[in-house]
């Protein structure tokens, strides 16, 4: 597959650091583009956010990119973390980035853009921008994790997103926690 996968400028930058991990970016063609911010925030986040070579990496800026044009064939396109405020550009049609303009193309084109805000509250603004991407054909991935597996770190907490933005991209994750109806039925009751 061929996948654009980018960051805007808010918190969580461990759900990209953990995504990048779990695809096979030798398998499949891998383009990054993160904003200025994402950047910063990445830095005091994480140190240092770790990608394989294999990853080709863009500036935000750089519109001669092949995925910020409709003739170019890719699959999907992930941003995350994605903050309202990029969530409130892509709905409005703004296209002044890479960034922007790719998730414009996606849009336009009807391919695949996920998008994984992790801002909570969400004010009416916000919820309305969501609709009007949802109606546009995004999927909007709030970074909102589960607990079914009975997660043991913050990596585990992570993955549990992760592995719903893996499944929303068609890639496979072996390891991924698949909820059984025979658990359910077998789970500790709390009185």
């Amino acid at each position: 597959m061929k996948i654009v996968i980018a960051a805007t400028g808010a918190s969580g930058t461990i759900y990209l650091q953990r995504l990048v991990e779990q695809i096979d970016c030798a398998a499949h063609e891998i383009h990054l583009v993160m904003s200025a911010h994402a950047k910063q925030v990445a830095a005091q986040e994480l140190d240092e956010l770790k990608l394989p070579g294999s990853v080709s990496q863009h500036p935000e800026n750089d519109l001669n990119v092949p995925f910020v044009s409709g003739s170019a064939r890719f699959d999907a396109m992930v941003i995350v973390p994605c903050s309202m405020a990029t969530m409130g550009r892509i709905a409005s049609g703004a296209s002044e980035s890479a960034l922007l303009r790719a998730a414009d193309v996606f849009l336009k084109e009807r391919r695949k853009l996920i998008l994984v805000p992790r801002e909570t509250p969400w004010s009416l603004i916000h919820a309305r921008n969501v609709v009007t991407l949802l109606e546009a054909g995004a999927i909007v991935l709030p970074a909102i994790p589960s607990f079914y597996s009975r997660p043991k770190s913050l990596v585990d907490v992570v993955d549990t997103v992760v592995w719903r933005i893996l499944d929303q991209i068609g890639l496979p994750n072996p390891s991924a926690y698949r909820w059984q109806a025979a658990e359910a039925e077998t789970a500790p009751k709390k009185s």
